[in-house]
């Protein structure tokens, strides 16, 4: 007797594949860890094979996970079509969207509204990114559209849309302090993080001493902490938060690379997504512009 696949838990294997983890699946569908487990295992009963296997802390599809992957696809989209067909359903269409925290909140609500102008019907889901997994992200499928900060010069890597050069950014008022101290205090982005390879390589190559004294994910944390003068810290020029200042070229301190934006988007773009990247492109090279770039948040 053929066995027949459950839809749901087609459904839940092809997210799962598709957002590289079952823990953000459970969030995307609405459902418990739990009944995700379960459908998985559902699928592994009725196949009579194992469908995943560990790497690392996630899973990957083992051979047969594959070959079962490519048929729930098809078999999605037939359902859907059918019930759209019938009546009975809408299936929404999501782009997913991928930038730094830098651009939240001016070029992504720009961005946004600009593309819901001629999508009106179409979901964004916008992640927040780091510079290391956003064109992995883009070119696996994970994310349709991205732009992300590179080195200057990056060649080969997406599209170029501004270059924009960085600077020491410190407490308000007298910073004399920091300029005695014999290791240079740093507030920091977690690791990996281009400017944080940026800052170190420009010390070490000036042979200045320095210690990190906060790092964060975040970049309010980064904001606050200098604010709070916890360290130094460098940036872009673009829309730095008005409790800190941005010292001059002649601070004392070695002038840091400058770094590029590029923008992304998957061979595999819907005309929705490819319409979301004309937005993006329109948007940051308009605010990344030289003039807009000292604009404080």
């Amino acid at each position: 007797m053929i066995r027949n696949f459950d839809i749901d838990a087609l459904r839940t294997m092809v997210v799962g594949v598709e957002l590289g983890s079952f823990t953000r699946a459970a969030s995307e569908l609405g459902r418990s860890q739990s009944a995700i487990s379960m459908h998985i295992k559902k699928l592994e009963d009725r196949a009579g094979k194992s469908l995943f296997t560990r790497h690392g802390r996630g899973l990957v599809p083992t051979e047969a996970g594959e070959q079962l992957l490519s048929y729930a696809k098809k078999i999605i989209a037939l359902n859907d079509e059918a019930a759209i067909a019938m009546g009975v359903g809408e299936v929404e269409t999501t782009v997913k969207l991928g930038l730094p925290q830098d651009f939240f909140d001016v070029i992504l609500p720009k961005t946004v509204s600009m593309f819901s102008d001629e999508y009106e019907n179409v979901h964004v889901d916008v992640r927040a990114g780091r510079n290391f997994s956003l064109e992995e992200d883009v070119y696996s499928g994970r994310i349709d559209v991205a732009i992300a900060f590179f080195p200057a010069g990056s060649k080969g890597h997406g599209e170029l849309i501004a270059e924009m050069q960085t600077r020491w950014i410190a407490p308000k008022g007298d910073i004399s302090a920091f300029a005695d101290e014999r290791k240079i205090p740093l507030v920091l982005y977690d690791h990996p993080c281009l400017f944080r390879t940026n800052t170190l390589k420009a010390l070490e190559q000036a042979r200045r001493h320095w210690r990190v004294v906060l790092t964060t994910p975040s970049l309010s944390g980064i904001w606050s902490a200098v604010a709070a003068k916890q360290g130094l810290t460098a940036r872009t020029l673009y829309r730095v938060a008005p409790e800190v200042q941005i010292l001059s070229l002649d601070c004392g301190l070695p002038e840091t690379d400058p770094i590029e934006v590029r923008l992304f988007v998957s061979d595999k773009a819907s005309p929705a997504a490819l319409a979301l990247r004309d937005c993006l492109r329109d948007v940051a090279s308009k605010e990344l512009t030289p003039a807009s770039r000292l604009e404080t948040a």
